[in-house]
């Protein structure tokens, strides 16, 4: 058996699986780049669209206290932590 050309074999074979190991990943990033996954969780607001937000909960939370005054509920009645 000589050494030589086994370690040259080997030397060859590594050359390959080096190269394809390259193909590959940059096959991967492509396709990463291409099809991006969905962003999931929250999104960004803006101030507008905060104070649009605050704006539209506060009018919600005033229509429920003043429904829940007409139908004779004491105020926090329903409310546990009170």
């Amino acid at each position: 058996m000589d050494v030589n050309k086994t370690l040259k074999e080997l030397y060859e074979e590594r050359r390959r699986l080096d190269m394809a190991i390259a193909n590959l990943e940059a096959r991967r990033r492509v396709l990463a780049t291409i099809a991006s996954p969905v962003r999931r969780g929250r999104k960004t607001m803006s101030e507008e669209e905060r104070r649009a937000v605050s704006l539209r909960m506060a009018k919600y939370w005033e229509a429920r206290k003043a429904a829940q005054t007409e139908a004779g509920l004491k105020h926090g009645a329903d409310d546990p932590n009170a």
